[in-house]
């Protein structure tokens, strides 16, 4: 359970998804070398350059991640459940993943991106995500940096619901991203699946 929640109710607007965001390109034949099909997400204009702030304050940009494989996840801090249980499947597919394969692991960087920035301050971002693994870093920004970083990776969010005291809810999409190491997008992690389900798929490719 996030240590950061507050006591929200039970109830938490679904994720959703922006209309689109997973339009495939056509393949083109398998490749000569790698997996036999191409990733699911091979041609989509998904994810690209960024600036935010990770949990010590320092500028992060999405270039300072080339060669290595990416997983991308939007959230907040504050989130009751969702984010939390997504967190934690990824984490703990993650850690299937350095159990049967510790180079594969060793080269994947897991992120999450606050869409909450006038709460998840660099601290709350850091504390968050050490409550799931000490792999993951925690990246906020100014409202405009995480707008624009949002747009870029496909993903919907908005302020949700008030509450009673005095806090509120974030109605966002929900899609855990795996991206190679030139930034290209790959797949969608199964976080509704459950943690072997998101190591096979990365385990899948990652190579």
């Amino acid at each position: 359970m996030n240590h950061l929640a507050k006591p929200y109710r039970n109830s938490f607007f679904a994720s959703l998804a922006v209309a689109g965001a997973l339009a495939l390109a056509a393949c083109s034949g398998a490749p000569s070398e790698g997996p036999a099909e191409e990733p699911p997400l091979t041609g989509a204009t998904i994810g690209g350059e960024f600036e935010l702030t990770n949990s010590v304050g320092e500028t992060v940009r999405w270039a300072d991640f080339d060669g290595q494989y990416r997983i991308v996840y939007f959230g907040f801090a504050y989130c009751p459940d969702i984010c939390p249980n997504d967190m934690s499947q990824l984490a703990r597919g993650l850690k299937a993943l350095e159990k049967s394969n510790a180079d594969k692991a060793a080269m994947i960087q897991p992120m999450f991106i606050s869409i909450d920035p006038e709460r998840d301050t660099p601290e709350v971002v850091g504390e968050f995500v050490a409550a799931f693994s000490d792999k993951f870093i925690g990246l906020t920004g100014t409202p405009q940096q995480v707008k624009s970083a949002a747009d870029t990776f496909r993903v919907y969010y908005e302020r949700g619901e008030d509450l009673d005291n005095g806090q509120y809810l974030m109605n966002h999409s929900n899609i855990a991203y795996l991206f190679g190491p030139s930034g290209e997008p790959l797949a969608t992690l199964p976080t509704d699946l459950g943690a072997d389900a998101v190591a096979e798929e990365i385990d899948k490719w990652v190579n």
